[in-house]
């Protein structure tokens, strides 16, 4: 059978431009549709203008810093307005870039929804039915919002990139990574910022330490922190939203803001016309290779919900690629991924954390917190935690830990060394740089517990 392209992505993220692409430079013939902005949540609604929003938000502390350190800086305040529209501009260049980047690799795009409609077809928004001999979904994912009586009110991080005005007050509901990074961004910009989260403590899933000592520090940076506290019920009134929550507080907040999970894109995408398996939250389901229980449909990134982070749906397209078009099977790699949490402070990660590995086996853990010199010297009483989890048997570092400024940049260079598998002697032999908070990394001799 003769078909229109050897492939169709629906999806124009960082994961289906990636495949479309790599594919499109071996000679395959390519097509992709995307109904919203090319770039994906990364680069219109997630990691590049949070990072951006994180940026803006850093300032207010550094000012304080410089007149610590002898300059003579005023600060006037923030200009919202100023930074949205250079951010916005900033995204659209982004955009552009990826629409070039499909167009030079001679990608055919749409720019309209994409459904599936028979194992080797789609059908477009407007009617027309496209023929390809494998179909690839990278759909990524959306927030959702609880079911609480008023939570139409709210809005998602999806919303916070186009805010017409800051709020002066925000309630953001949550204890992920999303809710903490915005918390911090908020708070930073001035607006008076309260966070919920319903359970025992924020960051669930990473290492109890660190995750405390970012919690302690978030409040000192003046977050107002209420953890085991849920939302009961919201109502428009004239001066706000009015909140009423577990914690038996009634307050009311200018804006409230839910990061309270996020669900994949696969709704509407005609799965069921061909028999493709999903699980309880949408995820459509795919072997080690990201096929599906049909031979001929693929899915990449968050809409599978496996490590839900831009460079791993990159991974995973490309690995795609090597298994379907060049005759190379490659399983994506989801093991010891490095990650940072922007929150203020920042925090670095990968590997177990101290509870996961010492339900295991016998481990060692190092660890140190102490006050960085650049804020110490400042007069802040900021501090930092340099974390290593090291096997007793092997000698192996299982995980890594960093909270402090710049620890996703830590973090990647120590993620190296943990995936080629170095032991605590090699962190040990390795000379210190001096003076680094990072030098603590290969400085730290004796355990401060085992397990």
């Amino acid at each position: 059978m003769k078909f229109d392209f050897d492939l169709f992505v629906i999806g124009g993220g960082s994961g289906g431009v990636r495949a479309a692409r790599v594919a499109a430079a071996d000679g395959v013939r390519v097509a992709l549709a995307e109904e919203d902005r090319y770039g994906g949540t990364c680069v219109i609604r997630g990691c590049v203008p949070k990072k951006l929003m994180v940026f803006a938000s850093e300032f207010a502390p550094m000012v304080e810093d410089a007149r610590s350190y002898g300059w003579d800086i005023q600060n006037n305040g923030f200009d919202w307005h100023l930074f949205r529209s250079k951010m916005q501009a900033e995204l659209d260049r982004l955009e552009g870039i990826y629409r070039k980047l499909l167009a030079n690799s001679g990608v055919t795009t749409f720019d309209q929804r994409a459904r599936l409609v028979a194992p080797n077809t789609v059908e477009l928004a407007d009617g027309r039915r496209i023929s390809a001999k494998i179909i690839l979904i990278a759909t990524g994912g959306h927030p959702i919002r609880p079911d609480t009586p008023g939570a139409e009110l709210g809005i998602s991080s999806n919303e916070m990139f186009h805010l017409e005005d800051l709020p002066k007050s925000i309630l953001i509901i949550g204890g992920g990574y999303i809710a903490c990074e915005f918390a911090g961004v908020m708070n930073g910009m001035g607006v008076a910022t309260t966070q919920y989260y319903r359970g025992a403590q924020i960051l669930r899933g990473f290492d109890d330490e660190a995750r405390g000592l970012v919690a302690e520090e978030m409040k000192q940076n003046g977050i107002d922190l209420h953890t085991g506290t849920n939302v009961l019920e919201m109502k428009k009134v004239e001066d706000g939203i009015w909140v009423k929550s577990t914690n038996g507080q009634e307050r009311v907040f200018d804006q409230v803001m839910f990061a309270t999970g996020r669900f994949p894109n696969s709704g509407d995408l005609g799965l069921n016309n061909v028999g493709i398996k999903t699980g309880r939250k949408g995820e459509i389901i795919v072997d080690a290779y990201s096929k599906t229980n049909v031979d001929s449909v693929y899915a990449i990134g968050d809409v599978t919900d496996r490590v839900n982070l831009t460079p791993v749906a990159i991974r995973e397209g490309m690995a795609f690629v090597e298994t379907v078009f060049k005759g190379n099977p490659t399983a994506p790699d989801h093991e010891l991924i490095p990650t940072a949490i922007f929150t203020q402070p920042e925090m670095g990660t990968i590997g177990m954390s101290e509870e996961e590995a010492r339900d295991l086996r016998p481990i060692e853990v190092y660890c140190t917190s102490f006050k960085p010199m650049k804020q110490g010297f400042a007069g802040r009483s900021d501090r930092v935690l340099m974390k290593l989890i090291v096997c007793a048997e092997t000698r192996k570092v299982l995980g890594a830990h960093i909270v402090a400024e710049g620890a996703g940049e830590m973090i990647q260079m120590v993620g190296i060394a943990i995936k080629m598998g170095a032991t605590k002697e090699d962190f040990d032999r390795t000379v210190a740089v001096h003076p680094t908070m990072a030098e603590e990394l290969v400085t730290m001799k004796t355990p401060v517990r085992t397990a």
